[in-house]
């Protein structure tokens, strides 16, 4: 007996992922549990699992369904969704930077290593001068392109359900006020916002207070977190 048979009134799994879909965000947290359920049924859809989904947009909903199927079957987007270097998501590069080990990275929930990627690759849009010195002055932040920091925030986005990102962190910041000082405590970091990633006291996981990550060290103040968040390429996005 098929399982359709057994279960005359479960609603297929094409309708679950079209209902998931298009569910708000409270509604679509909630149905987690249940496509985690199914996601046997998700990965015998084939080719025709992200048919509903675009990759250009910044939709947290594709980028769990990726996430639960490379937690089974690994081989399941390079075999079927024709993404070699795992990246489905559009990624575009106004200065030609790749940022498919950024997307490799998140698809794995390896968020230490993809907050890694992240900084350096700040560093680098920011100038030789950042390179060098192994950090981004506030006063550099204004020259990265808009469209290299939005695919930065969108790839964080995508694949944390929409709890990391700095866009996420600007609109925490922006309820409270834009005091950092009440920053700190709701998004998990210290109360000086001042991080260093050893001993590991950082929570990279899933599990992490909204906007915990990508993390920005405070140490020389609040000035460059405040010009990221405050970039023209993302407050469009805001």
């Amino acid at each position: 007996m098929t399982e359709e048979k057994s279960h005359p009134n479960k609603e297929s799994i094409e309708d679950s992922l079209e209902s998931f879909r298009k569910a708000s965000e409270r509604k679509r947290l909630s149905l987690l549990n249940a496509l985690e359920e199914r996601v046997e049924e998700l990965l015998g859809m084939g080719p025709s699992l992200m048919c509903g989904f675009d990759p250009g947009i910044c939709d947290w909903s594709p980028g769990f369904i990726l996430q639960l199927i490379h937690k089974t079957d690994e081989n399941f987007i390079k075999n079927n969704l024709n993404c070699n270097d795992l990246s489905w998501f559009n990624a575009p590069s106004q200065v030609g930077i790749d940022y498919s080990p950024l997307q490799r990275y998140l698809l794995d929930e390896s968020f230490e290593d993809a907050d890694r990627f992240t900084s350096s690759k700040l560093r680098e849009l920011a100038g030789e001068k950042a390179v060098s010195r192994g950090y981004v002055y506030f006063s550099e932040v204004e020259k990265i392109p808009s469209v290299d920091l939005s695919t930065l925030n969108k790839l964080w986005i995508v694949y944390s359900r929409g709890k990391f990102g700095f866009t996420v962190q600007a609109k925490i910041l922006d309820s409270l006020g834009g005091r950092y000082d009440k920053l700190w405590p709701r998004i998990g970091w210290k109360k000086d916002g001042i991080w260093t990633r050893y001993p590991k006291a950082f929570n990279w996981s899933i599990e992490a207070p909204n906007g915990h990550m990508p993390l920005v060290n405070q140490l020389r103040g609040v000035r460059l977190m405040d010009a990221l968040l405050n970039h023209h390429g993302l407050r469009d996005e805001s």
